[in-house]
């Protein structure tokens, strides 16, 4: 017995990936603060900083093949944070406050969406098809409210008369969250597969529109995002109906 808990005491975690982890939740924890500071453009970039280590650490994981269940875990738990609970808690203190119990209803719906969405897929993590996620992923929902906000900082909209379009997309992504609709996850791209020249020179111009502009880029690429998965799901059932008259 004691030579077990010796064995357990001494596996320890993995520092590198969970470092980046760490890193993905204290962006979350600083959006927040932030936001109840009033510096709202903090906080949203912070909630785009998050997005990034956020996926920079199941990248690391499995190139210095450091995965682990706690890992696993523990980014599900950053997620929540940064993804489900900032976004939200920013949303609500930037357009929501004065509405009382609707802003509370519009934050709580994206903030419980988050929460569900992240236990859906952890249990649903060995059976899952890897080409798609089931439900909008966190991470774009969280860059939707946040884009959208930097977009209004950006060209400063009067806060009363957008407010209740911001409580329409908070619902909206939300929800967005929890829905059956098939997103791609893009793991079937091979990065490291050879590409033609002109791909590079394509990627390269992709990046430069989206820095020209990060604000409008950023949301209009994530709303498309978000719009892709209901199409692509309408697209297959409706392919499997015309296989199945055949």
């Amino acid at each position: 017995m004691a030579t077990n808990t010796q064995s357990i005491r001494r596996r320890g975690i993995y520092l590198l990936p969970n470092l980046f982890t760490t890193g993905a939740l204290f962006a979350g924890f600083y959006a927040i603060t932030s936001a109840m500071n009033h510096h709202y453009e903090t906080a949203v970039a912070s909630i785009f900083v998050a997005m990034i280590l956020d996926g920079l650490d199941g990248r690391v994981a499995r190139l210095t093949n450091t995965q682990s269940e706690f890992g696993a875990q523990y980014d599900s738990l950053s997620d929540m944070v940064s993804f489900g609970v900032a976004p939200a808690l920013v949303m609500y203190l930037w357009a929501f406050s004065s509405l009382g119990r609707l802003g509370l209803f519009a934050a709580f719906v994206h903030t419980a969406g988050g929460a569900l969405r992240l236990a859906r897929f952890n249990t649903q993590i060995e059976t899952a098809d890897k080409r798609y996620f089931q439900g909008l992923p966190s991470p774009a929902a969280a860059a939707i409210l946040a884009g959208f906000i930097w977009i209004c900082l950006e060209h400063q909209y009067d806060i009363d008369v957008i407010k209740y379009f911001a409580i329409a997309l908070t619902v909206i992504t939300g929800l967005l969250m929890v829905s059956n609709f098939r997103y791609s996850s893009f793991k079937q791209i091979d990065l490291k597969k050879r590409v033609p020249f002109i791909v590079a020179i394509a990627i390269m111009l992709a990046i430069a529109f989206v820095m020209a502009q990060p604000q409008t880029m950023l949301f209009l690429v994530f709303l498309g995002y978000a719009v892709s998965g209901p199409l692509i799901t309408l697209t297959q059932r409706k392919r499997i109906l015309s296989e199945r008259k055949n």
